[in-house]
């Protein structure tokens, strides 16, 4: 199946994590003429200590799909449940299917360490069929199934909450992509979450959703000497893309020269 090198896939866990990882980085892609499809594993049907699941999710869906909305992009969701879904065969088909619906050059995910294990899940999910995608065999019994895709897409992991690992060490940015212009709208499509103000305070101790996004994008961006920056490591294992696509389109600066 032919690919358009402008499709770029953020494929998370959660509703709110496109956004809060990887938002400036879609923006500044869409400007550069890119088209734009976010996707979850769930529907954040865990993410309220007030409300029944399925109304939790209906809410959640309906505010991913309205950040979605402000970067034209479209938006789907795989329909696991929050807490729950494992590396297992049926989900990695409902996975692959999906990469194959989008087609994608780009993919971005969670960081392969992470402090929910829902993100790592997702993405050694998303790394595995990224690789599968591009197989004829590796069919996911979907209706209508998708054709594979031309290639392995170029996938990159996004810094992991407060930039670290379960144990409390630092992880390392890859390259940071400078998202300075970008900020504004990112806090737009953060905010829809409405939702998830008061669970973040009860869950994770967190009372100022936005606040601390951008306190995160102007740490990273003084690592990276601009304003506001987001965090990235690119995936470069055999088989993978070895070029940086995003150093093509958009540039990144380098941690150890803070240069483009």
């Amino acid at each position: 199946m032919s690919r358009s090198d402008n499709n770029v896939l953020a494929f998370f866990a959660h509703p709110d994590d496109a956004e809060f990882l990887c938002a400036g980085t879609l923006a500044r892609l869409k400007e550069r003429g890119c088209r734009i499809q976010i996707a979850t594993m769930t529907a954040g049907d865990g993410g309220s200590a007030e409300l029944p699941n399925a109304e939790i999710a209906r809410i959640r869906l309906d505010e991913t799909a309205r950040a979605a909305a402000l970067l034209e992009a479209d938006y789907q969701c795989a329909g696991l449940p929050d807490f729950f879904f494992n590396y297992d065969a049926p989900t990695l088909r409902r996975v692959i299917e999906i990469i194959r619906q989008v087609n994608p050059a780009i993919v971005f995910t969670h960081s392969p360490d992470d402090y929910m294990v829902d993100h790592e899940t997702a993405s050694r999910l998303v790394r595995a069929a990224c690789f599968a995608a591009p197989a004829p065999n590796a069919k996911t019994g979907a209706a209508d199934a998708a054709p594979p895709i031309a290639g392995i897409p170029h996938l990159y992991y996004a810094d992991p909450l407060e930039g670290k690992d379960i144990l409390g060490r630092p992880i390392a940015p890859g390259f940071y992509v400078d998202v300075s212009g970008a900020i504004e709208l990112k806090a737009q499509m953060l905010a829809c979450h409405t939702s998830q103000r008061e669970w973040l305070r009860v869950q994770h101790g967190m009372d100022h959703y936005l606040e601390s996004m951008r306190e995160w994008a102007a740490h990273r961006g003084a690592e990276a000497g601009v304003p506001y920056a987001e965090a990235f490591r690119q995936h470069l294992g055999h088989a993978y893309p070895q070029n940086n696509r995003l150093t093509e389109i958009i540039g990144v600066i380098n941690p150890t020269t803070s240069e483009p």
